[in-house]
């Protein structure tokens, strides 16, 4: 049986495709991000549609980042407390 750490180097473990499942409330809220996004669109001359484009773009990028600077942070934050449950509680 292999370890959870191995499995995990070895690319058994996907973080980003456990959570794939599009929960009911997140889809209710995609399709009003999705009506809005091609409302404005449709408001906009070409030039402005271009820039509205590029800032949609942009801002998926800082939000991808955004959302991986969690997943560390929280993945850190949870190997801290499995440090002192284990390694601290030891010591004292």
């Amino acid at each position: 049986m292999s370890s959870i750490i191995e499995d995990f180097y070895y690319g058994n473990i996907e973080p980003q495709a456990l959570s794939t499942e599009i929960t009911p409330r997140l889809k209710k809220k995609l399709n009003v991000l999705v009506k809005k996004e091609e409302e404005l669109s449709a408001m906009l001359p070409e030039k402005e549609k271009e820039l509205f484009a590029n800032y949609v773009c942009a801002y998926n990028e800082f939000s991808s980042i955004s959302i991986s600077d969690g997943f560390i942070s929280g993945f850190r934050l949870g190997a801290r407390f499995t440090y002192d449950t284990f390694i601290e509680a030891k010591k004292g």
